[in-house]
């Protein structure tokens, strides 16, 4: 009778056993992630909490701001698509604190584009992400800013901050105007830190630059700015990263430089001083002859405003200068901290290297000075971002434009 007891007692603890665990499950099953209700069709709003994960089977179609606030998640699968069709109105943005996270692959890119019937360039805004890591603006690197599109805080002193994973994304058609002096770019990376992930990312035809770094400390690889209207690549503010295989190309009749990379335009001895490292980057022009218009500033890199960099394996092709250097800061750093190793003028590159210092008033134009030795080596071998001027393989599959 005993052990019948002692059974009986063993099975009731079970039974309820099962039933609390089942009903534990259930209420963390029906429990959402996050209170932001995902319309495909008119798709904007704030993200406040929680996780939202889309679905690689529907076509978002972004009609305003998407805004990830701190504390939230956005997860992107492979293969999703999201288009933009509201100009400035439509872009995504992820706060200090937010996180993205970009899943594709390279037989499955996600993809951001235009959603209207006949795209071009400016149709929609872009990618904005926001962190936490040091910029310049106010010397020292503690100091905080408004994003100039999105309005939104970034910078700080988090050198290792996390803004989420970006892995094989396309943007397309991105780089919607407010005005002359305003628009936004294919990506924009305001104070964003090391602990980001980002890599195998293309922007393509854009209406301004491809990719803008204002400061922070993310490190990158991977990446093909295509026919952007502006400049390819641009950093300003005190940016350091880490950096493997660029490609860059200006096409469709328009585009300005390959790279415009500055320390912080009033301040240009503000710290952290932007001091990038980039091996393996290739630059391809318009050619050498058109030097008016939409091709004023022909240059496959203007290091100005007191940035460094080290640039390791470089092929630049079509120009009229492969590398202006200007103001008396950055001039300074020429063969230390700012040089190019390995670099391999393949074809119509008119003035490899020019310097010009800083303007004094009242003079309208700065002195020019050589500035050759900012290329410490050339090597007619080097093959850049892979594969000299033509498409690197690592590009296959997820881009466009090749």
């Amino acid at each position: 009778m005993k052990k019948n007891v002692l059974q009986l007692f063993g099975i009731l603890a079970l039974t309820a056993s099962f039933f609390t665990s089942c009903s534990s499950d259930n209420n963390e099953n029906d429990k959402p992630s996050s209170t932001f209700v995902v319309d495909a069709n008119n798709f904007q709003g704030t993200i406040a909490d929680g996780e939202v994960t889309l679905e690689a089977s529907k076509t978002y179609k972004l009609t305003g701001k998407l805004q990830v606030n701190s504390g939230a998640t956005l997860n992107i699968p492979a293969g999703t698509k999201i288009e933009g069709v509201g100009g400035t109105a439509s872009y995504i943005a992820v706060a200090q604190g937010g996180k993205i996270n970009i899943n594709g692959t390279a037989s499955n890119p996600v993809v951001m584009t235009s959603g209207l019937t006949t795209k071009k360039a400016g149709d929609w805004g872009g990618l904005v992400i926001c962190g936490k890591a040091p910029i310049n603006r106010v010397t020292g690197g503690a100091s905080t800013a408004q994003s100039e599109v999105a309005d939104l805080t970034y910078g700080g002193t988090v050198a290792n901050d996390n803004s989420g994973s970006i892995r094989y994304l396309r943007i397309e058609y991105a780089g919607a105007a407010f005005n002359s002096e305003k628009e936004f770019n294919g990506v924009s990376l305001f104070g964003v830190g090391s602990g980001t992930t980002f890599e195998y990312v293309e922007a393509y035809q854009g209406a301004d630059d491809g990719f803008e770094f204002f400061g922070g400390t993310v490190n990158t690889s991977n990446l093909i700015s295509f026919g952007n209207e502006d400049d390819q690549f641009d950093w300003t503010e005190g940016w350091n990263g880490t950096n493997t295989n660029w490609y860059g190309k200006l096409s469709f009749g328009k585009g300005n430089r390959g790279i415009e990379a500055d320390n912080f335009e009033f301040g240009f001895a503000n710290t952290p001083i932007s001091s990038p490292t980039i091996t393996n980057i290739t630059l391809v022009g318009p050619g050498s002859a058109p030097t008016s218009g939409t091709w004023q500033e022909n240059q496959a890199m203007k290091l100005r405003r007191g940035t460094k960099a080290i640039f390791t394996n470089v092929v630049l092709s079509g120009w009229a200068r492969g590398v202006d250097v200007e103001h008396d800061e950055t001039l300074s750093f020429i063969g230390t901290a700012l040089k190019l190793s390995s670099v391999n003028f393949i074809a119509d590159v008119t003035t490899k290297t020019r310097g010009t210092k800083t303007v004094v008033a009242p003079a309208t134009s700065g002195v020019v000075v050589d500035a050759s030795a900012v290329l410490a080596s050339e090597l007619t071998t080097a093959t850049g971002a892979g594969n000299g001027v033509g498409a690197p393989g690592w590009a296959a599959s997820w881009s466009v434009g090749f």
